[in-house]
């Protein structure tokens, strides 16, 4: 292999692939980045066996070959390179690459192309093709939710589900629950309903870039793989096995009071609320105060306390429709959910102390959040 290319390229590429490289495995070839030229291109991919991230990269290519090197060894020393262009060539015997760029070289020990795991060659006929921007936005205001407890792998995952034009995201824990959905460009030919891990489409969200217009989805039959392509990157992801819980079952059909208020000045109250609830159990009241007269005017009251560090109290102007009502929340999931929404108002649907509250941007039906009570000690 013989290959001329931009540093600045190869840095990206690197960035890009990186993050699917495995840090902990007993295969030593899955903490290397496999380098391979791909008719006129260079591919770089990296895989944990979960996740496979591959990039095509623009390269000079003189001579055809591949090998796997070191991924953390490569990353660190193209980032360092003096020289804007970059050339790699492969002693096949040693499975040495010698790395030039500028004043710089370098011989870095690989280990032969043929001992990494095939990554799949996608049949991206009737593939999902979902707007990047929807797309990004639907997986940060639905993944944060997904639990990290590997005792319950389902809810590790997001549930995604696409029906003729329709395009559904769902995450749950066991204490709050975010629910997205957005209209495709072109109806699927192919319904569509999988539980993808919420780490895959997280990384799904920072490789895509604005630049770009649209991500391209396919399900293989009978792999239980989900892949996506975006320009010159593809991520194939292992799907969890499982039945996600009817999370349509969670959601609250009505409420007895509804709140519209700030989202900034609500998310402001929180954070402040916060810095005296982490002390604890991250507990946070809201006294929902329901205007008394026709000169009064409603108010929510947000407020912290904690044995050590002291209490924090925060009044803050909204418009109660309904009864008045004192209900508190982990003040950390309540700020997750209110950062992840992006119109001025935010309404908040409550029943009772002891009942989910739902939280809603006010003029935008696509989103709910739906959030457990704690105990009011």
């Amino acid at each position: 292999m013989k290959v001329t290319l931009l540093q600045e390229n190869l840095a990206r590429g690197l960035g890009i692939v990186s993050r699917a490289v495995s840090p902990r495995s007993t295969l030593p070839v899955l903490a290397n980045i496999l380098i391979a030229t791909d008719e006129g291109r260079l591919r770089l991919s990296a895989t944990n066996l979960e996740m496979g991230i591959t990039c095509w990269i623009a390269a000079r290519i003189e001579d055809e070959g591949s090998t796997t090197v070191p991924a953390r060894t490569f990353a660190d020393l193209v980032n360092t390179l003096p020289g804007d262009q970059v050339a790699l060539n492969l002693d096949t015997s040693t499975q040495t690459l010698n790395m030039r760029s500028g004043t710089s070289t370098n011989d870095i020990k690989g280990i032969d192309a043929q001992e990494f795991p095939p990554l799949p060659v996608p049949d991206m006929e009737g593939a999902v093709q979902l707007n990047v921007l929807d797309f990004r936005e639907m997986i940060h205001q639905v993944a944060f939710a997904a639990s990290t407890d590997e005792a319950r792998p389902v809810l590790m995952g997001v549930l995604v589900i696409v029906a003729g034009e329709q395009i559904t995201m769902a995450a749950a824990d066991g204490f709050r629950l975010s629910v997205r959905s957005a209209t495709l460009s072109a109806p699927a030919s192919q319904p569509v309903n999988i539980i993808v891990p919420a780490r895959a489409l997280s990384e799904l969200a920072r490789i895509a870039s604005d630049g770009e217009e649209t991500i391209s989805m396919v399900v293989p039959k009978g792999r239980g793989q989900v892949i996506f392509r975006v320009k010159d990157v593809e991520l194939v992801s292992q799907l969890i096995d499982g039945t996600f819980p009817d999370y349509q079952q969670i959601i609250p059909r009505s409420y007895k009071s509804r709140t519209l208020v700030s989202t900034s000045s609500l998310l402001k109250a929180c954070k402040q609320a916060e810095i005296f609830a982490r002390e604890g159990s991250n507990v946070a009241r809201l006294d929902i105060k329901a205007a008394q007269g026709e000169m009064e005017a409603s108010e929510v009251e947000i407020s912290a306390t904690s044995e050590e560090t002291g209490k924090n109290e925060t009044i803050v102007e909204a418009t109660v429709d309904g009864s008045g009502v004192l209900i508190a929340f982990n003040v950390k999931y309540l700020r997750e959910a209110l950062e992840v929404i992006r119109t001025p108002n935010v309404a908040l649907e409550t029943s009772a102390a002891n009942a989910p509250g739902v939280i809603k941007p006010v003029g935008e039906d696509d989103f709910l959040h739906v959030i457990m009570p704690m105990h009011l000690g």
